[in-house]
């Protein structure tokens, strides 16, 4: 049997006990088959061009990370009806230096979460026009949850079955196009 497949996760909230980092452990529980490593980003300094000549130690530590794995998975809430900041400076961080972006190529997914019927819409779609400007290749069917708050119950386990259902499926989704691009990509590089 090969190896699992080896995904990054980027939760995009730093709170401990944030719905973002339940969810992302909830969803790898339910996606058998892939392995899944959350990447911290909470040590990041901002990003500064000027500090490429000596990149600053968690620089390093995260972009060496995120290039280790198979794929990418981003786990976000909504501030503001955007990204929040730290995980703007999560990609961009990673995004550099110019034309050694750890994002690239990497198959990806982005689940948004928020405790509002929405579900951290402008969130999803921030961060995802980042990630296609990345060569990120995205899977196509969104994940939107809303309600996040009553999702869980006190020690953190997702109780909603509907989600879990959700969580199930977008998981055999996201499993499937990591192969799909992982196996095309020989191709396009042969091309």
């Amino acid at each position: 049997m090969s190896q699992p497949r080896s995904v990054a996760v980027v939760v995009g909230s730093l709170r401990k006990d944030s719905v973002s980092r339940k969810l992302a452990k909830a969803f790898a529980a339910l996606t058998p088959g892939l392995k899944f490593d959350i990447v911290d980003i909470g040590d990041l300094p901002l990003f500064d061009q000027d500090l490429e000549s000596a990149p600053p130690a968690p620089w390093v530590r995260f972009r060496n990370e995120i290039a280790a794995h198979d794929a990418v998975l981003f786990v976000t809430p909504e501030y503001n009806r955007s990204v929040p900041g730290v995980l703007k400076n999560a990609v961009d961080v990673g995004s550099r230096p110019y034309g050694a972006s750890a994002w690239n190529g990497k198959p990806g997914a982005v689940i948004s979460v928020s405790p509002g019927a929405i579900g951290g819409f402008g969130a999803n779609h921030h961060l995802r026009q980042s990630l296609v400007f990345l060569n990120v290749p995205l899977l196509s069917q969104e994940a939107y949850i809303g309600g996040a708050f009553a999702l869980f119950d006190e020690h953190g386990e997702l109780i909603n079955e509907g989600t879990r259902e959700f969580l199930r499926a977008y998981g055999a989704a996201f499993a499937a196009w990591i192969e799909k691009i992982l196996d095309d990509a020989p191709a396009a590089k042969a091309a």
